[in-house]
């Protein structure tokens, strides 16, 4: 039996790492997707931002499945299935093409998202599991590094090969075609990354089984108030992170006229590049600071950069929000891991509910479209992430009375 900090521990915790650049790709291609689609289909705000509300709709259905699937089957075996949905999800944005159908795009990634709702039920849990527990944090804040470098190679894919098709789409070409080579490359290497787990040794806590007892657990979770407020300071910061990354490349046409997709959209590259820094530099600093004051000198310089984005507008507001990824860096695999912290057998349980609260992506990127479009300006819609980081810093602030959670 192979134990945490084995050579097969390590070879596993590599290829988990891997799946957190897969899912970044995934997800941060949907900012440029709204942009997009936004041109392509000639939607609102709040339209526009309906593919974000699908894709988090496929988190929240599929959280406890997933969590049922890697109670009784072990994390692999979780992380296998979540693969297999996310190539799925990518394959049908070909029919989707054909068939000119925004609906159907967005059934497409809602079924990508339920892949994704196994890989991060699964691979969060599992890399804090694979080595000592005193050092579960920092592992998984450096695994979270990895995310980010997804996310802009997500962006830089979408730049370089969709968003051109947005200025010719009443040229001779159908720039919804313009969506397939992505998502292509993305069947092809999902699924080699399926077969190369497959084939490789996990330790015995990545393949344990059991059999769940999941409504008394889910039941004893709902009991826990520090559990619920992890669980809903989740809630506000997908929201945030969402929000801001979706409507960025928005913004920046809005704040400075003449600006192209394509140059806002190297703007947006720009910020997930500070955020995939934070993650480095948050990580060595959690060597030195406990998580939860450090997240919330985050939180509060996030409320206030986000102030200055709803406010000042031009350059300084566009500084400003692209800012704001340096300091949201730390805050989802804190939260994760605060959140789980000494739940012991309810950590599998417990893990599915904190990826529910991802559904905050959908929330609260439906609610800035909203805002967006009865204020008709998507500046005083940054308002509503600047109240989610509130939230994030509160969250923060309850964990500094209890030293040890801290």
């Amino acid at each position: 039996m192979a134990e945490p900090g084995s050579v097969v521990s390590r070879r596993a915790l590599v290829l988990v790492t891997g799946l957190f650049l897969l899912w970044g790709v995934a997800n941060n291609l949907n900012d440029v997707l709204i942009a997009h689609f936004r041109h392509v289909f000639i939607l609102s705000d709040f339209q526009s931002g309906l593919v974000q509300s699908a894709f988090y709709l496929g988190y929240f259905c599929f959280a406890v499945p997933a969590a049922l699937t890697m109670a009784r089957f072990g994390y692999k075996t979780a992380v296998i299935a979540g693969l297999g949905l996310f190539a799925a999800g990518a394959a049908l944005f070909w029919p989707a093409a054909l068939a000119s159908s925004y609906p159907f795009f967005l059934f497409a990634l809602f079924v990508i998202a339920s892949g994704l709702a196994f890989l991060e039920t699964a691979a969060n849990p599992m890399v804090a599991s694979l080595g000592p527990p005193a050092s579960a944090e920092r592992r998984l804040n450096f695994a979270q590094a990895f995310n980010p470098l997804g996310s802009i190679t997500g962006v830089a894919l979408g730049a370089w090969l969709i968003l051109p098709g947005a200025a010719v789409a009443d040229g001779g070409g159908d720039p919804l075609r313009n969506v397939l080579l992505p998502y292509s490359l993305i069947v092809v290497v999902v699924l080699l990354w399926a077969v190369l787990l497959a084939f490789t040794p996990f330790p015995a806590v990545a393949t344990e089984e059991r059999r769940p007892h999941p409504l008394s657990e889910y039941a004893a979770l709902l009991r826990r108030p520090r559990y619920l407020a992890g669980v809903f300071g989740q809630f506000a910061y997908v929201g945030a992170q969402v929000g801001v990354w979706s409507y960025l490349i928005r913004y920046v046409e809005a704040a400075v006229p003449g600006t192209g997709q394509r140059q806002a959209a190297w703007l947006l590259t720009l910020s997930l590049a500070l955020f995939m820094l934070g993650r480095f530099v948050g990580a060595a600093l959690l060597t030195r600071v406990r998580g939860a004051p450090l997240m919330l000198a985050f939180a509060a310089a996030d409320v206030l950069l986000c102030v200055v984005a709803a406010s000042a507008g031009g350059a300084v507001g566009v500084a400003a929000l692209v800012a704001t990824s340096l300091f949201m860096s730390i805050m989802y695999p804190t939260i994760f891991v605060l959140t789980l912290r000494d739940l012991g057998p309810l950590t599998k349980s417990g893990a599915a509910m904190v990826v529910m609260a991802i559904i905050g992506g959908a929330v609260f990127t439906a609610l800035m479209g909203l805002v967006s479009d009865r204020t008709h300006s998507i500046a005083f819609a940054m308002l509503v992430p600047a109240g989610c980081f509130v939230v994030v810093a509160l969250f923060a602030a309850l964990h500094l009375r209890d030293g040890r959670h801290a």
